[in-house]
């Protein structure tokens, strides 16, 4: 059964999830005095600043050194507390991985990492400054949770759930405003995806951003008597493999959207455990092996192919295919 969403609208408004980030923040602050929270001189842009505001002895700035930040979260979390660590995705997870990496994810320590201006709609900041490969890199690490909120309500709660388990976890956000597409009372756990629309013609597994324009994605289809189920796949790792399987069994054809490279992204996520047990045909809809550049949010994600038509292009491809396979029972 489809789990209720607001109406999609035509239009981009409504709420950058980096707030939804900030949100969280003050709930747990004024809830866990073991929470701190670390920026890498970007406090404003991430929102953090709003923390700081609030609670500016368990702030710590700790400059353009995201490195270092990192290691410094690190002993914070040794010592029990329970420190979130944030700055733009691309020097997060490129410039702190071998931090990440050895001190956080090997070692299991209980940091949350979050990289704000994930995608191609940072807009005119351009290549350096538009993560497109975190997602990949981040899923990668063993003990990782890596998680990529739709929206700004998404976002929220994904801050809470990760303050809430023990160990270490990466949360993706975007700068833009972005529709919103839940509510206090859409469900949120880890681990666990959202039919947000059902359908028995294709599915359409969506994560981040990229849920909206599968929404619309949804309605054109549905007007060409095409019925799509719609996934919203906010956890990246673990995936909800149970929730993807059925949804390959049911509708034999899967098409992956995403605001991120599609070679070791969300959609190489969801082959790895389709090929496994329900090899179906499948389209993949994403940043397609090439760097960012210049450009308002709207052009680029026009130019990169992150458009419902674009979805609505591969849903047509893999209806051609899907004729011709054979799924397993």
């Amino acid at each position: 059964m489809a789990t209720a969403h607001k109406d999609v609208c035509g239009t981009l408004e409504g709420k950058a999830t980096r707030f939804g980030y900030s949100d969280g923040l003050l709930i747990l602050g004024r809830t866990d005095p073991r929470v701190f929270v670390l920026d890498a001189d970007l406090a404003k842009s991430t929102t953090s600043d709003r923390f700081k505001k609030e609670f500016p002895d368990r702030f710590i700035d700790c400059g353009i050194a995201e490195a270092d930040m990192v290691g410094i979260a690190g002993g914070l979390s040794l010592m029990g507390k329970v420190p979130f660590t944030s700055t733009y995705g691309t020097f997060m997870v490129d410039r702190a991985l071998d931090q990440i990496r050895v001190t956080v994810a090997y070692g299991e320590l209980n940091v949350k990492i979050v990289g704000a201006h994930g995608g191609i709609s940072v807009g005119p900041d351009g290549a350096t400054h538009q993560a497109l490969e975190d997602l990949g890199t981040m899923r990668m690490l063993p003990h990782m949770i890596v998680i990529n909120p739709c929206d700004v309500n998404e976002a929220r709660k994904a801050t809470l759930a990760v303050a809430a388990m023990q160990g270490p976890a990466f949360i993706r956000l975007g700068r833009e405003s972005v529709p919103i597409l839940t509510d206090d009372t859409t469900p949120f756990e880890i681990g666990k995806g959202i039919t947000f629309e059902d359908g028995d013609d294709v599915t359409i597994a969506a994560t981040g951003y990229m849920v909206y324009e599968a929404l619309l994605a949804h309605e054109e289809l549905k007007k060409q008597g095409i019925h799509a189920r719609v996934l919203d796949i906010h956890t990246i790792k673990p995936i909800d493999r149970e929730l993807l399987l059925q949804a390959a069994h049911e509708t034999s054809a899967v098409v992956t959207a995403e605001e991120h490279q599609v070679m070791g992204g969300f959609g190489s996520a969801v082959a790895e455990v389709l090929v496994q047990d329900c090899p179906v045909p499948m389209e993949f809809v994403g940043i397609k092996d090439r760097f960012g550049e210049s450009g308002t949010p709207d052009e680029l994600l026009t130019a990169f192919g992150c458009r419902h038509t674009d979805i609505e292009a591969a849903v047509h491809r893999v209806l051609q295919r899907k004729t011709n396979s054979v799924v397993p029972a």
